[in-house]
């Protein structure tokens, strides 16, 4: 089997993304090709996420859905393609796991106190910022700060649960992410307000 997702090689990014054109257009043996080279890498990240292999299964199969229906989405001027399928991967496992209620979520209400007015990773991501860039910029952060950032994204941890994890007050785990995601944003370029 030829992987996409674990080559940084310029054809085999091409290769997906051309499958990915495929898909949007409607072609299955294209889907079929984008899930053989993807699956075990967005299966990890939905297992990640999940801690539960049956549902991490059942995200698995929806973010494919996903894929399918969002194919013409895509963008290579703006992510690579395992980026953006990642980030399908881990944002449909959040939302499985928050359905289905196995975390403790904090109330709304509180919520409100501690918005942060940064954007998330996933939508700097989204948003145009390829994967090598992302990872380059990453690695300049500070430990704590790049440890938190990737737990959250990657492992779908919330701040309340970094926090817990790191025995630090919830401020604390806030300030890290937020001024990590900062740095970030300079690294990257995105100089919007």
């Amino acid at each position: 089997m030829s992987s996409f997702a674990s080559s940084t090689g310029d054809s085999d990014r091409q290769r997906l993304v051309e499958a990915l054109e495929q898909v949007a257009r409607g072609d299955r043996a294209a889907l079929r090709s984008v899930y053989d080279a993807t699956s075990a890498k967005l299966f990890g990240i939905c297992l990640r996420i999940s801690r539960d292999r049956e549902l991490a299964e059942d995200v698995l199969q929806d973010v494919y859905v996903k894929v399918w229906r969002r194919a013409g989405r895509f963008d290579p001027a703006k992510a690579s393609p395992i980026t953006w399928l990642a980030a399908i991967a881990r944002n449909t496992a959040i939302d499985a796991i928050r359905k289905r209620g196995r975390r403790d979520e904090v109330s709304d209400d509180v919520l409100a106190d501690f918005e942060d007015s940064a954007p998330r990773a996933d939508a700097l991501v989204e948003q145009g910022q390829d994967s090598a860039r992302v990872v380059d910029c990453l690695d300049t952060l500070e430990g704590e700060q790049k440890r938190s950032i990737r737990e959250a994204f990657f492992g779908g941890f919330t701040y309340s649960e970094l926090a817990d994890r790191r025995g630090v007050p919830l401020g604390t785990m806030k300030s890290w992410i937020r001024r990590g995601l900062a740095r970030m944003k300079e690294c990257l370029g995105d100089d919007r307000p």
